[in-house]
């Protein structure tokens, strides 16, 4: 279980550092392997799924029907451009340079433990999210029922 955010720095050659909280069950839970996929939903950001994850999600994005343009675009972002990744001897992994680009994902950016999975934002598109309040209209009926 992944939670919390963390403000990381890329380094020149495109790699990240996964923090050391979660580096012992990223290593022990995942095998220190992560697939790398872009959000469907959000610009700015990447998901970094754990192997096993990765493969639940894969397998369920693959079974729907290719007819649906909604469909295939999920099938692009999340299987079409899925790069597995390793954590090298330092808890570092490679971004890939065209994942960053389209992303914008520059010199720093901000990892946030996601539960199953984690996302990897650029530092502008995180500010921007968090900046952004939620209105009555955002409101769902499931969010209605939540005590926070």
């Amino acid at each position: 279980m992944f939670q919390g955010e963390t403000a990381i720095t890329v380094d020149d050659k495109g790699r990240v550092a996964i923090p050391t909280a979660y580096r012992d069950a990223v290593a022990r839970d995942c095998g220190n392997r992560l697939v790398i996929a872009y959000n469907p939903f959000e610009a700015g950001s990447l998901y970094l799924y754990p192997f096993k994850e990765w493969e639940r999600v894969r397998d369920a994005v693959n079974a729907l029907p290719s007819t649906r343009a909604a469909h295939r675009s999920l099938q692009l972002k999340l299987v079409g451009a899925a790069t597995p990744v390793e954590l090298d001897g330092n808890g570092r992994i490679s971004i890939p340079a065209s994942h960053r680009s389209a992303v914008g994902i520059e010199k720093k950016a901000v990892l946030l433990g996601m539960g199953d999975k984690f996302e990897l934002w650029s530092e502008q598109a995180h500010h921007a999210q968090i900046r952004r309040t939620l209105s009555d209209d955002d409101l769902s009926e499931h969010m209605l029922d939540l005590k926070l």
